[in-house]
């Protein structure tokens, strides 16, 4: 079923003939949110108004998140779709948006995927990062880095960044990881965890025994 729907929202979107290719990103999203990003980041490569559509894109993730009615309106499943094809509609409209992202949230509603968007708003922040040549790197520690740290994990990260390229960082903090830190860096991930470790050890004792 997902694969129909996102077949629909490739033929929607699509600037040329039947069975062309999407345009390749600069860097490679998974899952639903990514699949239906790299759509629409075809559709606008094509349609040459990239930096447009991430401009709306970002002015409609801002707008739902300061008008909860709204946001609460399209993400409720109860709501029959035509009306919230409707009253999206009626947003655009007053956002004077595109007709590129109009008719991309007019798809998300058609296929229910509206309660999706926030999987599909990060997956397209990524791809566009890519395109600006940011690689973003996503750290996950039990405590927050202090400065010095901050500054070594960084110095050390330069090693995977490429000629043309600059390093966003993304300091995140979770107890459960205990120790040691889970770097997410492009497509790579690394888990240093002391929680995958101990998890690692354990398994492998149970394993002996």
């Amino acid at each position: 079923m997902a694969t129909c729907r996102f077949s629909l929202l490739v033929r929607q979107f699509s600037t040329s003939s039947a069975g062309a290719q999407l345009v390749k990103p600069p860097i490679q999203v998974y899952g639903l949110g990514g699949r239906y990003a790299h759509a629409l980041y075809s559709a606008a490569v094509k349609d040459k108004k990239l930096d447009v559509i991430d401009k709306e894109l970002k002015s409609v993730e801002e707008n739902l998140q300061k008008n909860v009615k709204l946001a609460d309106f399209i993400s409720n499943p109860v709501i029959n779709r035509q009306n919230k094809i409707s009253v999206l509609g009626d947003f655009m409209q007053s956002q004077k948006m595109s007709a590129t992202t109009a008719n991309f949230m007019t798809v998300l509603a058609e296929n229910n995927r509206l309660g999706k968007m926030k999987d599909i708003f990060s997956a397209w922040s990524r791809i566009m990062s890519a395109h600006r040549g940011e690689v973003v790197c996503t750290i996950t520690t039990a405590k927050p880095l202090d400065a010095s740290q901050q500054k070594e994990v960084q110095s050390a990260l330069q090693g995977f960044i490429k000629k043309g390229e600059t390093l966003q960082m993304n300091l995140q903090v979770d107890p459960s990881v205990l120790g040691g830190m889970v770097v997410e860096i492009g497509d790579k991930y690394v888990d240093m965890s002391t929680a995958t470790q101990v998890k690692t050890m354990t398994n492998l004792i149970k394993e002996a025994i």
